[in-house]
């Protein structure tokens, strides 16, 4: 049977009691559980750091704490008042969570486990920017994205897209199913056992790796 890491163990159990027990008392009453997970999981996404730094230079610097997302929801708009999200999250990019630029995700949550990378919704100039490149530099954009190791990774480009042409571009521009998206980015999914297995951050950075060139062809876009 294979051994299991017991930091992302204690963190499945934490997220895994946390949504049977989306409350404010029940957090009050397991602080220090969500203390201690959350310290593994900053601890978990500084090695991520450490690892992508070794083939993207763009990432050396960063902290961890900068890229890890809130558990405390914005309930402010929501008709779900539970106020915790079930999930740790961290957005790994040149300047923390918050950076228009591409990045490396990871999403931890029992039962809906996965990593990603790329831009989520790109805004203004920077999907402009985006799509121009794909327009003038296809070939590059296939190579990456149709490569078969990255493909049998991550399969198709994810996200919602456009009911017609973006403004500037023809209805059959030969690549118009690409330039409709709204977000580009790739996801892979784990299922618990895969996560909670030894080995889970190196196997992470293994796909890291293989999306370095499509976040690196993003951040070469908007820059």
């Amino acid at each position: 049977m294979p051994k299991k890491d017991s930091r992302l163990d204690e963190i499945h159990g934490f997220l895994g009691q946390l949504a049977l027990n989306n409350t404010r008392e029940w957090m009050a009453d397991h602080k220090d559980s969500y203390q201690q997970t959350r310290k593994l999981f900053e601890e978990l996404v500084g090695s991520l750091i450490d690892g992508i730094c070794q083939f993207d230079e763009g990432i050396q610097g960063q902290e961890a704490k900068k890229a890890i997302f809130r558990l405390h929801k914005d309930v402010r708009f929501s008709k779900d008042k539970s106020p915790y999200k079930l999930n740790y999250g961290a957005s790994i990019s040149k300047d923390g969570r918050k950076s228009p630029n591409a990045s490396y995700y990871i999403h931890l949550m029992p039962g809906n486990n996965f990593i990603g990378g790329g831009m989520y919704m790109p805004q203004g100039e920077d999907i402009k920017k985006i799509r121009q490149e794909i327009d003038y530099n296809t070939q590059e954009f296939l190579k990456i994205t149709k490569d078969g190791d990255f493909q049998n990774t991550f399969g198709g480009m994810q996200g919602d897209q456009l009911k017609t042409a973006p403004k500037g571009y023809p209805k059959d521009h030969p690549h118009i199913d690409i330039l409709k998206f709204k977000g580009f980015y790739f996801l892979h999914n784990f299922d618990d056992e895969e996560v909670i297995k030894e080995g889970f951050i190196e196997y992470c950075l293994a796909k890291y790796r293989l999306l370095f060139p499509f976040v690196n062809y993003l951040n070469t876009a908007i820059d």
